[in-house]
């Protein structure tokens, strides 16, 4: 396999293979804010997230996934991400699948989660193309994906049928191998910042 499961460490996060050690963590971030209740993500109940887990490890087992939990500085879990639709002949993935607790949000520890998955995929893997993907109409996504300095591929329209039965449109955006220095010089800018 050309990608495989991988412990990453920053400052302000940490992401860790996904495990059913996390349950209990990820069931008390995914409570936060009632996360579950947005209509247009699938971000588990806290009842729903052994099984998740459960998919998510499935996935892993075929080779098309690899999940972590994302931790905070203090290493308690508030959240998940993964390499995702991985493409192993062509050095292709998606980060995805990705949502974290209230407390996590609006904090250093996305923009550091991406600036290691990102770098681990370019400079370790050596991808030539990291993609993401979101609801059309999430626009808080959407802003974030931007903030990373990816480019919009295009709109993949009437895409997935969604749980409450809502046809998705989904933005695609991908980061090239050309580009990853300026992306990373880029994270690395905005979390070094002054904060307001």
């Amino acid at each position: 396999m050309w990608a495989t499961p991988v412990s990453l460490s920053g400052q302000h996060c940490s992401l860790l293979p996904l495990s059913h050690n996390h349950a209990d963590g990820l069931s008390a971030a995914s409570a936060s804010g009632d996360l579950h209740r947005l209509w247009y993500t699938s971000i588990p109940a806290p009842d729903q997230v052994e099984a998740e887990i459960d998919r998510r490890l499935s996935l892993q087992e075929t080779g098309s996934m690899i999940p972590f939990t994302a931790c905070d500085a203090s290493g308690r879990p508030v959240g998940m991400t993964t390499y995702m639709n991985i493409d192993h002949a062509n050095r292709r993935l998606e980060i995805g699948s990705t949502w974290y607790g209230k407390s996590a949000q609006r904090t250093p520890l996305n923009t550091e989660c991406k600036l290691l998955l990102l770098r681990h995929a370019f400079e370790t893997l050596d991808a030539i193309s990291v993609e993401f993907r979101t609801h059309f109409i999430n626009h808080q996504s959407r802003r974030a994906i931007e903030r990373l300095g990816a480019k919009l591929d295009g709109v993949l329209r009437s895409h997935m049928i969604m749980g409450n039965g809502t046809i998705r449109d989904t933005a695609v955006y991908s980061i090239i191998a050309s580009e990853w220095p300026t992306v990373q010089a880029n994270l690395q800018w905005q979390l070094e910042k002054p904060r307001d």
